[in-house]
């Protein structure tokens, strides 16, 4: 398994537990399309034209359709929940927290990049941010410097990324210490978030890495059904450390501002507290073979449960849209100590 999404030799990451993004198709993006799109008129709270989101497939809503790669959720029975019952490419029953993420302020346009993890066709972090790149300079050409920067400083940016790293930490052999390996990280994501700053981004949503050893793939390597708890713990060494960096720039960057979400501490309320959010299911995903359905994958012959709304987690590594949509309401609603400085409905108003 490859690691490191946020380092420039990734060869790519996909495998997830909390979410994303939507929309344009990375092709389109890297063609000035995606960028075309975004420079018509704007929908959205009054004051917040667009939403990039950034990250894995936690998010993704089908850019993944367009990849060669194995890794896909364009078949049965992903999107059992999904307007028509179709599959999308969501690694979803419905939707996914990119989709609630734009809905929240109901946006019309918004331009989307994803993480994948095969060993095939990739689109690393950085990757990401060269289209990014690539689309901004398209709108340059069509509105001009001033309107285009504008745009950047007044839209969100959210990213939705590290569970893959840490996944690939866990099943490596060889390996530095957790706090070695979250300073890795650290140093390359400061590079990348400064690249998207300089670009123009000044509003950042940062949803940080969930219970990544609770999740179903993970719970039955450890041939207990208990979490891991390497995973869980360098989830929360990410999560600090990446808090401190956002908090690092704030004080070097006076005009950015940024609202992070702790997904670990509230992924906690969701297991200790299950039946408050309407959940019977904890441990085992909803769709999928094998003990806690996390043996095989969600495919067109797995099993799958009758009502997703009690499950935690749809596949062996991915959220139900109940999960998705709870998490994403306390990412816009919430206070500390599960979001701050502030919130993102906060943060949009800014």
């Amino acid at each position: 398994m490859a690691s490191s999404f946020i380092s420039s030799t990734s060869t790519a990451v996909m495998i997830s537990i909390l979410l994303c993004f939507t929309a344009f198709s990375l092709q389109r993006a890297a063609a000035g399309r995606g960028a075309a799109a975004i420079g018509g008129s704007y929908g959205g709270v009054e004051g917040v034209p667009a939403a990039y989101l950034f990250g894995d497939s936690l998010g993704d809503v089908g850019n993944n359709n367009y990849l060669l790669t194995y890794m896909k959720a364009d078949f049965a029975h992903n999107g059992i929940d999904f307007a028509g019952g179709r599959a999308t490419g969501r690694f979803s029953n419905g939707k996914n927290s990119a989709d609630f993420i734009l809905k929240h302020h109901h946006y019309r346009k918004r331009l989307t990049f994803e993480e994948k993890h095969s060993q095939d066709e990739c689109l690393s972090f950085n990757k990401q941010i060269d289209y990014f790149s690539t689309a901004y300079a398209a709108m340059v050409e069509q509105v001009g410097n001033d309107q285009a920067q504008h745009h950047l400083a007044n839209s969100i940016f959210a990213i939705i990324i590290g569970s893959n790293d840490i996944f690939g930490y866990i099943s490596s052999s060889n390996k530095p210490t957790p706090q070695q390996f979250v300073s890795s990280l650290i140093t390359t994501l400061q590079d990348q978030l400064q690249r998207i700053y300089n670009v123009g981004a000044r509003k950042f949503i940062f949803v940080g890495t969930g219970l990544v050893g609770c999740c179903p793939a993970l719970r039955i390597k450890i041939n207990s059904d208990d979490c891991d708890v390497v995973g869980n713990s360098v989830s929360d060494l990410y999560n600090q450390a990446v808090s401190s960096l956002l908090q690092k720039m704030k004080s070097q960057l006076s005009d950015m501002n940024y609202s992070f979400f702790n997904s670990n501490l509230a992924f906690v309320d969701i297991l200790q507290r299950p039946s408050d959010y309407g959940f019977t299911e904890v441990k085992a995903a909803c769709c999928g073979l094998g003990e806690l359905n996390a043996k095989v994958a969600c495919t067109p012959i797995s099993a799958y449960c009758s009502n997703r709304k009690t499950y935690a987690f749809w596949d062996f590594y991915h959220p139900t849209e109940a999960t998705a949509a709870i998490l994403t309401d306390r990412i816009f609603n919430g206070a500390a100590p599960y979001v701050y400085p502030i919130n993102a409905g906060q943060l949009a108003s800014l």
